[in-house]
């Protein structure tokens, strides 16, 4: 144990585990093998109340068991949680054989340990009677952070392993999170050229010395590093990415260029700023896999919007569609900036409730929405009027956001087409695509006859005549060839699937019952009759709820019959519980369905899991803060 600071003190283990005493009661950042609880009587310290963790990586942390034994509370990176309280998963599921995915991933804990809390970016937490707050720092792992301490008088950054020391790395592997990639090397630098900018007095690293000129420090670092990338060849526009992440597409209207699906900023002329999408802010490049640990949002770029435009707050954000890298920076954009999140009622619930529903690209967490905007309804925000329009075709669950802005008739189209033409189809059918959405998306376009489409991922595209007119022709195609090459008695239609579950993925402290809502379509030409059975694994209970004055009528406990009009929907209901003594990982529910006679099988599954640390997680965290 050794004394850095009035206060601070230092163990060395597999990691530097830095001690924070507050009279006889501590606080520590990162862990190691927890061999530092057998030592704090040498500094007078009675208790440790919580330990910080930097990154997800075994050194920092693998001996979390005995802090979990001793009672102290673990708080771990947001982004990097499922690594610790469900490393068990990521074991199950983590690829060996063909194995692609360079990310140091496999550095993580053996065995799962019970989390108090996570650690969002840029919040502050009082913790041991003192207060820390947390900034981004991805480079080493996609999700580090760095945990920023005010002590008397002295700002501290505890870097994790952001740096070693002065113009070093504690590892160059770990920045490699994908086959043959450097993704972790300008985000590095981005991390550190951020931190240096907070002027800190002293960087304390998870290996190596404390460091007492921060700024030299990290410039040296920043240098060789940069050397490094230009040696490969790569991420030549970092810099001028950093210095003008935004590009002027009209005087009250720019665009990020910084992020992998393009996000717009309307100014008014109050100084407040509204965003159209906000996902993954200032990346270069995406870490293989798709765990949460690979996708980390930041607002690295948001300086940028008040040094240079005069922005004064960010007062709302709109998505155009419920997609990740359209909404991933939403939460933060809440807790850090106050942000207001206004979306489409069409898919408000999706972002609200997103374990309900089986779509691909699903961010991990709910986004809360402030304010559900009908279609086709003018909305005032400042001196402009947006109107959001149905645009189905990416996916069912996608608007275009219609306003004019500097003379400017302009619609935002999220990922509607793709390519710098803006005439290559984009529909994916997991997304709930239909044969004729593209002839539905190209009369709206018709009609609404924009100035410019602010597209997705591609730069701005300006509208003609002859464009209307080829998309037009599209979309008629499209929709001719799905007819003819699909059957259309019975007509599944694009999806394939006759029947939805919902929710499709449930997480349950006990047997409590669950309800089910079943979405049934027919298939036919016809009016026809539906029978719809829940199968339910052995031991459960299952109860179908027969609707009052309703032509939904149940056949026994777990088989409805409903009457369905020509190609129309119905929904049925039933509760399913599990036996008491359910501990199960990702059971399977699934919904048979037969339509006037004919079998379809089982068309739609849920998923239910047990689970036992994580049900007071978030409660607790809002609490604290």
């Amino acid at each position: 144990m050794r004394q850095l600071l009035t206060d601070v003190f230092v163990f060395q283990d597999t990691c530097n585990v830095y001690v924070i005493r507050n009279g006889r009661r501590a606080v520590l950042i990162d862990f190691g093998t927890g061999d530092v609880l057998q030592h704090l009587a040498e500094i007078d310290v009675d208790r440790v109340s919580d330990v910080l963790i930097t990154h997800h990586h075994r050194d920092q942390c693998q001996g979390l068991q005995l802090a979990v034994d001793h009672g102290i509370r673990i708080w771990v990176p947001h982004t990097e949680q499922d690594l610790f309280h469900s490393v068990d998963a990521h074991w199950q599921a983590r690829a060996i054989a063909n194995n692609y995915n360079s990310r140091q991933d496999r550095f993580s804990l053996l065995e799962p340990v019970p989390v108090h809390g996570t650690l969002e970016d840029y919040a502050t937490y009082e913790l041991g009677g003192l207060r820390f707050r947390v900034l981004p720092t991805p480079g080493h792992t996609p999700g580090s952070i760095t945990l920023w301490l005010e002590l008397h008088g002295q700002r501290l950054a505890f870097t994790g392993d952001l740096i070693a020391a002065p113009g070093k790395l504690w590892s160059l592997a770990a920045t490699q999170w994908s086959y043959n990639g450097a993704e972790g090397i300008p985000m590095t630098i981005a991390s550190l050229l951020d931190l240096a900018e907070r002027e800190p007095d002293l960087l304390l690293p998870s290996h190596g010395e404390v460091m007492g000129e921060p700024q030299a420090a990290i410039d040296l670092l920043v240098s060789r590093l940069w050397k490094l990338l230009q040696l490969r060849g790569q991420y030549k526009n970092l810099y001028s990415l950093r210095e003008q992440p935004y590009e002027q597409l009209s005087p009250h209207l720019l665009m990020n260029r910084t992020s992998i699906a393009k996000s717009y900023v309307l100014l008014s002329e109050s100084g407040k700023a509204l965003l159209i999408d906000y996902g993954y802010d200032f990346i270069m490049g995406l870490p293989a896999g798709t765990d949460r640990a690979s996708r980390r949002p930041w607002l690295y770029t948001l300086p940028a919007l008040r040094q240079q435009f005069g922005v004064t707050s960010i007062d709302v954000v709109i998505p155009t569609h419920f997609h990740d890298d359209h909404v991933a920076g939403f939460n933060l954009l809440r807790q850090a900036e106050g942000a207001q999140v206004w979306a489409a009622d069409l898919f408000a619930d999706i972002l609200e409730n997103p374990n309900h529903y089986d779509l691909p690209c699903l961010w991990y967490d709910p986004i809360r929405v402030d304010r559900r905007l009908p279609l086709e309804t003018p909305i005032q925000w400042e001196e402009y009027t947006l109107t959001l329009y149905a645009l189905p075709g990416h996916t069912r669950y996608a608007v275009a956001i219609a306003f004019e802005v500097d003379g400017y008739r302009v619609l935002a189209t999220g990922d509607q087409y793709q390519g710098a033409s803006g005439l290559e189809l984009n529909y994916v059918y997991s997304n709930r695509f239909q044969a004729d959405d593209y002839v539905r998306s190209a009369a709206l376009y018709k009609r609404l006859r924009p100035d410019v489409l602010l597209t997705g991922h591609w730069e701005p595209l300006w509208v003609t005549r002859q464009y209307l007119d080829r998309i037009t022709a599209m979309g008629a195609a499209l929709q001719d060839l799905h007819r003819e090459l699909l059957p259309q008695t019975p007509n599944l239609g694009t999806e394939d699937f006759l029947a939805t579950l919902t929710p499709y993925y449930v997480e349950i402290e006990r047997n409590e019952p669950i309800p089910f809502q079943v979405e049934v379509r027919n298939p036919f030409a016809h009016p026809a009759e539906a029978l719809v059975q829940l199968v339910v694994p052995a031991g459960w209970h299952v109860h179908a709820l027969e609707p009052a004055d309703s032509d939904i009528q149940a056949r026994r406990d777990d088989l409805l019959a409903a009457s369905i009009p020509a190609r129309g929907t119905r929904t049925v209901t039933f509760v399913a519980t599990p036996p008491d003594d359910f501990s199960q990982r990702r059971a399977r529910i699934a919904a048979d369905i037969t339509v006037d006679g004919y079998r379809f099988g089982q068309q739609a599954e849920a998923l239910v899991s047990h689970i036992r640390t994580r049900a007071q997680t978030t409660r607790e965290r809002m609490e604290t803060q």
